[in-house]
């Protein structure tokens, strides 16, 4: 079983920016493929990017591409999401996943953190 803790969630101002955590329990990190989900209020869950455990490639939804940045630091068992040109529309529950591969159903989640972008 692997343990999601995600932080870094706050209110920002419309064009800011904000730096989500976060850390798993996995021992084997590095073997996990971490993605981030977002859900607003009175939608369903979408996906905003993830960052695969074999190369670190990155892929974005649209929405995103160009303002948000993923990364990963295996030593500290923490991805990162790097959120820039924040928009009210960013406002959301954000999530963290993990899978035992770089493709397919995502195994475990993360409670959520809450980004809210003031416009």
């Amino acid at each position: 079983q692997v343990q999601l803790v995600e932080s870094g969630g706050g209110l920002v101002q419309a064009g800011g920016s904000l730096r989500l955590s976060c850390v798993a329990s996995a021992r084997t990190f590095s073997r996990y493929g971490m993605g981030w989900f977002r859900q607003a209020p009175g939608e369903e869950r979408e996906f905003v990017g993830s960052i695969r455990r074999i190369d670190g490639s990155t892929r974005y939804a649209d929405s995103v591409k160009g303002r948000f940045t993923i990364s990963r630091d295996n030593a500290k068992n923490t991805v990162y999401l790097q959120m820039s040109s924040l928009k009210p529309e960013d406002t959301a529950l954000y999530y963290c996943a993990a899978r035992m591969s770089d493709y397919g159903i995502w195994d475990y989640w993360g409670q959520g953190t809450q980004v809210t972008v003031s416009s």
